[in-house]
């Protein structure tokens, strides 16, 4: 597996903004990712790439995650959304310093359609609400992690865990 992969979908899929009109819960949320593929291909389970990714992690790459508040854990990816964040229009999901922008292009009841652009990857995806306690996106995009662009999708599940983020810092 490749790293620089994985770290191109951990981007894209916390890449997304979270409208006004939809607030969340404040606190931990777990996002979780299925169905990914690479050029119609598809990519190992989410579990199973983040498992490889923590036994090669040098403690330095675990500080770096957890200093832009991402913490791997449960089946998937944990943040820490502090009241403020989810109180904006952009919840940041994705570290301010990836270069990642995002913009949503239309709104219609609990669903929303988005584009995103970050240095090695752009596309759009469209989130759907179930509560302001889950919500769940679906990607379209292409990246250049390799050297070699290519086009990738995945689905992802964001979870409100509790009020209590416990060790995971929120993103400033």
């Amino acid at each position: 597996m490749n790293v620089r992969l994985l770290g191109v979908f951990l981007t894209c899929g916390l890449s997304i903004p979270v409208a006004q009109a939809q607030v969340l819960q404040p606190g931990l949320w777990e996002v979780t990712t299925t169905n990914m593929q690479v050029d119609g291909q598809q990519l190992p389970d989410l579990q199973v790439m983040l498992g490889q990714f923590q036994n090669m992690m040098t403690p330095q790459m675990k500080t770096q995650l957890e200093s832009q508040g991402i913490t791997l854990g449960g089946q998937g990816i944990r943040v820490c959304l502090t009241p403020e964040q989810v109180q904006s229009d952009d919840i940041p999901l994705a570290d301010p310093k990836s270069g990642c922008n995002q913009q949503i292009t239309e709104r219609s009841g609990n669903q929303w359609k988005f584009r995103f652009s970050c240095p090695n990857a752009q596309g759009a995806g469209v989130a759907t609400f179930a509560s302001d306690r889950e919500f769940t996106t679906a990607v379209l995009g292409s990246f250049n992690a390799t050297g070699v662009q290519q086009k990738g999708s995945m689905d992802t599940r964001a979870v409100w865990l509790g009020q209590n983020c416990g060790a995971v810092k929120p993103r400033s």
